[in-house]
């Protein structure tokens, strides 16, 4: 079983497709998903009762604050992650480095890193792809090894999965 850093933010769909198509299937894939969601997303499962869903596919905690000085890490250092979906807000602010939550500072540690694998599945409005911006921030992931792909609202999401090495 190889580890998966499985990391989500707060897009739509979130309560219904995440656990069912991306955790549940990684699952059955043979990856031991470690998941970490950004405070917003956490709070939207939490609100939903997705979260427990999502928890009943791992046995690690779901994470989405840090841990205090001292306490042990509570999830092994994978060489692949899975940001998805991940939010134009999440994927400008990685793009920038800025890690201001857990999800972020978990990916922004090792972008770029030799031997880590990142894809980056996202989920945008139609008209984000104008802001003058957003290429420079795909332009940067990219640069730094990392796959892209945009979450189509038609298509099921296990299409990240099959990203992934």
């Amino acid at each position: 079983m190889r580890d998966l850093g499985l990391v989500a933010g707060s897009c739509g769909g979130l309560d219904t497709r995440f656990a069912a198509e991306l955790v549940q299937p990684a699952a059955a894939r043979g990856w031991r998903t470690a998941i970490t969601l950004t405070p917003t997303a956490h709070r939207w499962l939490a609100a939903t009762g997705g979260l427990a869903d999502v928890a009943a596919h791992t046995d690690l905690p779901v994470r989405s604050t840090s841990r205090l000085p001292g306490e042990p890490r509570p999830h092994p250092d994978p060489e692949v992650f899975l940001f998805a979906p991940a939010s134009a807000n999440s994927v400008a602010k990685l793009a920038l480095g800025i890690a201001d939550n857990q999800a972020l500072t978990v990916l922004g540690d090792v972008l770029g890193a030799p031997g880590i694998t990142i894809v980056v599945a996202y989920q945008i409005q139609d008209t984000r792809v104008h802001h003058p911006a957003w290429q420079r921030h795909l332009d940067t992931l990219a640069g730094a090894g990392v796959t892209l792909h945009r979450l189509d609202v038609r298509r099921p999401w296990t299409e990240a999965l099959d990203l992934l090495p």
